[in-house]
């Protein structure tokens, strides 16, 4: 008999593609689900993006490439930071990965021994937790809640900190709650991670993706003390709806990329050379797309959360940012159907899959049992059809 690692004992197989897979299993039976699982845009990928690709195989650009990207588009990333935050990078200080789960993966097992503390504020993107048991850390969470808009305070930042904490997480906008820091939140935090000596890992994949004039704010260009201890991750996936191209980045210390791209040298080796080619597209084309993607997800997001927080027993609140919502179900919670308890997130995400043919994903493993989280990168119809249901499927609860 195999013995496995003991560290598959420690994870959990992602609990948004259970779910999106479960769902995509009902549909080819035929049967009629609205998904607001899929943590990805529903758009396709912009024309001159894809001539890119197609382009470069016409080429030939068919052969492995540095591990760390092509030089071309290594360079557009570093522009891209100078040119949007005024920050100086060199191409050397870029690794592009297989998305950007592969490069915050890649880190972690860079920089984290065993038994160091990863600081994460909760709600937190489920895979965090895990990477940091994968590299043999602890992930230690920095609870949240409606009360502070889902956003950590410099307080509680400051208290939370040990001379254990090894890499401090900030998503902004936040998976799965869409919660964005200002300028002057990330100030206070800075300031307070300034007199520490973590790593500072800034999660800035949904920078973009923005409402209501909200602007995103780079920590690092607003205080430049940090920068020798950040690493920025991002990549074109949610941007330019790409997620299946697979291209990701992480920017920053020279020390800790160049140990990241060991890691990637012996794993992955170099990310696919035609996405690359379609990535260098992306970030130096035209942005219209985007704009017009943001637009559409704005009038979704409103939809949405004017449709839930008109439901009995529903508390929506309304994020800046990302294309996620992260209702509050507590008040349904412990409520009956046909002899059936629903206690958690979990079982009352199973009960709108089963009775309402409606998949959203339950809140535990982003760290919370009150919240379940809805993707509104889907159309209108669907998320008017699928509150619809939801709303029916509340209504036959005792």
């Amino acid at each position: 008999m195999i013995t496995l690692a003991e560290k598959t004992k420690l994870i959990k197989p992602s609990v948004t593609l259970a779910i999106a897979a479960k769902a995509g299993k009902l549909r080819s039976e035929g049967v009629d689900v609205v998904n607001f699982s899929a943590g990805e845009p529903d758009f396709d990928t912009p024309d001159h993006i894809k001539a890119a690709a197609v382009e470069a195989l016409r080429k030939g650009m068919t052969k492995y490439t540095d591990v760390k990207g092509i030089e071309p588009l290594r360079a557009a990333i570093a522009h891209k930071y100078e040119q949007e935050y005024g920050l100086r990078y060199r191409k050397e200080d870029v690794l592009v990965s297989c998305g950007a789960k592969h490069s915050l993966y890649n880190v972690f097992q860079a920089v984290v021994n065993s038994g160091d503390e990863i600081l994460i504020p909760s709600p937190y993107w489920v895979s965090y937790s895990d990477m940091a048991l994968l590299a043999g850390g602890i992930p230690k969470t920095i609870h949240t809640s409606e009360t502070t808009g889902f956003r950590i305070t410099a307080e509680q930042l400051e208290t939370a900190l040990t001379l254990k904490t090894k890499i401090f997480v900030l998503n902004s906008p936040c998976n799965p709650t869409g919660a964005s820091y200002a300028a002057d939140e990330l100030l206070a935090i800075a300031h307070v991670l300034e007199k520490h000596s973590c790593l500072v890992i800034a999660d800035d994949i949904y920078e973009k993706i923005i409402y209501d004039d909200f602007r995103v704010h780079n920590i690092v260009a607003l205080n430049p003390a940090l920068r020798d201890r950040t690493v920025i991750i991002n990549g074109v996936s949610k941007t330019y709806s790409m997620t299946g191209w697979r291209i990701g980045y992480a920017i920053g210390p020279a020390e800790v990329i160049s140990a990241a791209a060991k890691i990637q040298s012996q794993s992955t080796s170099n990310p696919t050379s035609i996405a690359q080619a379609a990535a260098l597209e992306a970030l130096s084309g035209p942005q219209l797309e985007v704009d017009k993607m943001v637009h559409e997800f704005k009038r979704r997001r409103d939809v949405i959360v004017a449709r839930l927080n008109a439901l009995p027993g529903i508390h929506c609140l309304k994020p800046q940012g990302a294309f996620y919502v992260f209702p509050n179900v507590s008040q349904l919670l412990g409520r009956t159907v046909n002899d059936r308890r629903l206690a958690s997130p979990c079982d009352f995400a199973d009960y709108l899959l089963e009775e309402a043919k409606v998949a959203v994903v339950p809140g535990e493993d982003f760290g919370s049992k009150e919240h379940i989280r809805f993707s509104y990168a889907t159309d209108l119809d669907d998320i008017e059809k699928g509150c619809k249901r939801i709303a029916d499927a509340v209504g036959k609860l005792d």
